[in-house]
């Protein structure tokens, strides 16, 4: 998508504290600084996407294990072709059928196996619910329609396990591109929606047409995604609403949907464009942005991050209900 150049702003450099307001935790993350993404390989050097992949993985289980997650019983769960991840947590009672579909994010390329299962603790600590975790296949030796496919597979197995109404589908980042795509594909395949999603900063614009991608560049520490993007869609366009739902018909059916970002976030106008889309399609939807938060919130256990969590529950205890 081609930019209109005409009245752009010119911003000169400038200075950006840290609020004052924020928790001790939030301002300790902000003041570490932001390092903006390298480069990313050549589309057609499998190779050095596997290194840059599992070099960025290893980061992300650092940042994982640096508390103590929730106790929980992990087994694998099959489905078809799809390869996933069951957590229950400790002391959920025998008879609880609610389920948590966590579609894990990490742009559409990395978080498989022990890093899956690291980001689904935490989907479990948050919800207090069962999750089921996919561990969805991801390029470059598996580009889209792959990963979406796989997601679709744990959602039709889990529907002969329970009622659409005792499933919430959600998914941080690449993770919420992948739960809003596989409920619009699973609506236009005749499935029956869950009882609600859950889209934390979502990445629902492959093509990046939002004014944060520009606002905001610098001040997240998350540069464009486009490398990742193009090697994901292996050539297939990146404004079909199954790679960017964000243009999707949502009129047509969707489930009640709340969304989370932060206003330093690179994906605030990705979120706060998809709350307006389903708002105006009349579906359910609520928005929740954090203060100076930049894309994946501020890292540690905050206040904020908490109250949003908080947020997240109340909202999924509700539609559960």
């Amino acid at each position: 998508m081609t930019d209109n150049t005409e009245g752009a702003l010119v911003v000169p450099e400038r200075t950006i504290p840290v609020p004052a307001h924020l928790s001790p935790e939030a301002r300790a993350f902000l003041s570490l600084g932001r390092l903006v993404s390298g480069t990313y390989p050549a589309l057609d050097d499998a190779e050095g996407w596997k290194r840059h992949v599992a070099a960025s993985e290893a980061m992300i289980m650092q940042m994982f294990m640096r508390g103590d997650g929730p106790a929980c019983a992990v087994r694998d769960w099959t489905a078809s072709s799809a390869r996933a991840y069951e957590l229950v947590p400790d002391g959920l009672p025998e008879g609880d059928r609610r389920v948590y579909l966590d579609i894990h994010g990490g742009a559409l390329i990395m978080g498989a196996g022990e890093v899956c299962k690291a980001m689904a603790r935490k989907s479990a600590a948050m919800v207090g619910a069962r999750v089921i975790a996919v561990d969805y296949r991801m390029p470059p030796d598996h580009p889209y329609p792959a990963s979406l496919d796989d997601c679709l597979a744990a959602y039709r197995a889990l529907l002969e396990q329970r009622r659409p109404h005792e499933i919430i589908v959600g998914g941080g980042s690449a993770g919420g591109n992948l739960a809003a795509a596989m409920l619009l594909r699973a609506r236009d395949e005749g499935l029956p929606l869950p009882a609600a999603a859950v889209l934390l900063s979502p990445e629902v614009d492959l093509t990046e047409s939002g004014d944060t991608f520009r606002t905001n560049a610098g001040i997240d520490g998350m540069g464009t995604l486009m490398q990742a993007n193009l090697l994901y869609a292996g050539g297939a366009d990146l404004a079909d609403p199954y790679l960017s739902p964000l243009f999707g018909d949502f009129a047509r059916g969707f489930p009640p949907t709340l969304l989370t970002s932060g206003t330093r976030d690179l994906f605030l106008s990705n979120t706060v464009r998809m709350h307006r889309a389903l708002r105006e399609a009349g579906v359910e939807a609520e928005l929740h942005v954090l203060e100076a938060a930049p894309h994946g919130g501020f890292g540690s256990s905050s206040p904020e991050e908490a109250a949003v969590d908080r947020e997240v529950r109340r909202f999924c205890e509700t539609w559960w209900g």
